[in-house]
């Protein structure tokens, strides 16, 4: 990864508090255990079947049965446990998630999310994203700030297809931690090097600055 993403990552790690139940979703948010210290007392969730997950490991040390919902190869740490898809989602539908961590291909100024479509190109289908979307007590979203072409994820309206709406309630991108609010977008933090000036340009709707000093990350 880029420093900036390393280090946008590593800052939504922050958001994981002790004692936390977090589903880590495909992408950008899978990478956030390898900045988790060893002994952080979460319990960490794939929908693919396992809570208690430990860093990822290269494929000469790994155990290849053992992939987080990516397809990325993880290790287990003590109390790590095994289960169906059914027991999975049973702990989604339940509400038994304090936070999932999603990526995104867009963000509504509303929190609405479009992350699993884009139409004519393949997709397997939305998998967990909807209920994960809806059913976790927080929503957080990690994505490079535009896409390849450079258009801006976060916009005014979603384009894509939606996943769900109103979820997200915060952003970390490579540029900016933006909060979700009843105004719409609002800066909390900016990365390191990133003007106010380059982050509008590249934020499809408008973003609420705050005045003082901005924390940077």
């Amino acid at each position: 990864m880029s420093d900036a993403r390393n280090r946008m990552v590593a800052r939504a790690a922050l958001e994981i508090a002790p004692g936390m139940v977090v589903n880590l979703g495909i992408g950008l948010p899978t990478q956030v255990v390898n900045h988790l210290a060893a002994d952080f007392p979460v319990c960490l969730h794939t929908e693919n079947g396992l809570a208690g997950i430990g860093p990822t490991l290269s494929p000469d040390r790994a155990d290849r049965n053992l992939i987080d919902a990516g397809g990325a190869y993880v290790s287990t740490i003590p109390g790590s446990s095994f289960f169906d898809s059914a027991v999975s989602f049973a702990l989604v539908r339940s509400g038994r998630l304090d936070l999932t961590m999603l990526g995104a291909f867009e963000v509504s100024q509303a929190g609405d999310l479009a992350n699993w479509k884009v139409p004519g190109k393949f997709s397997p289908g939305p998998g967990g994203a909807i209920e994960l979307a809806q059913k976790a007590r927080r929503v957080i979203v990690l994505s490079t700030h535009t896409d390849r072409a450079g258009n801006p994820k976060l916009k005014t309206d979603c384009g894509l297809p939606l996943t769900a709406r109103g979820c997200v309630a915060r952003v970390f991108t490579d540029m900016a931690v933006i909060d979700i609010t009843p105004g719409g977008f609002a800066l909390a933090e900016l990365a390191q090097g990133v003007s106010i000036a380059e982050l509008t340009e590249a934020t499809g709707a408008p973003v609420a600055i705050p005045t003082g000093d901005i924390p940077t990350f």
